[in-house]
């Protein structure tokens, strides 16, 4: 992918050029191995490869975009003060921007946090968070509800 500092811009797919549309169309059939080479690929969509090599780093589908960037964080957490306070600061310390929280009221000492994240900004990997989010005291589970909007 591009450095991060490189503008995008969502188009409806109309006003694309072909050999972006059939870039798409070749980087797919890549990407689920339907075919086995760059000059495969190209020939079954009918594009030149150098049309390829001039767009493949340019254009993504949306979905693509999107998923390596937005995550949704369940905490189970013990009703204690400063729990979510110092689970926040975990998060903030690897980059990741918080999109939504998304807390329930404590019942029997326990309550559910959902954390919407924007992971684009990240400094380490996802593991390594759920590593680190799990060693937090008075945080009991952690799982990944979804990444992406596919």
């Amino acid at each position: 992918m591009s450095a991060k500092n490189d503008k995008f811009y969502l188009v409806s797919e109309q006003f694309l050029p072909d050999g972006m549309k059939k870039t798409l169309e070749a980087k797919k059939l890549l990407d689920t191995n339907k075919v086995d080479s760059i000059h495969e690929a190209t020939r079954q969509v009918g594009l030149s490869r150098s049309v390829f090599y001039k767009y493949r780093d340019a254009v993504f589908p949306f979905q693509h975009m999107v998923k390596e960037q937005m995550i949704t964080l369940f905490f189970h957490l013990e009703d204690q003060t400063g729990v979510l306070s110092h689970l926040l600061s975990v998060v903030a310390k690897t980059g990741c921007n918080i999109l939504t929280i998304h807390q329930t009221i404590p019942i029997q000492g326990k309550a559910n946090v959902t954390l919407s994240l924007n992971t684009n900004g990240m400094t380490s990997d996802i593991d390594q968070l759920l590593f680190e989010l799990k060693q937090i005291d008075f945080v009991t589970q952690v799982e990944i509800l979804s990444s992406g909007v596919s």
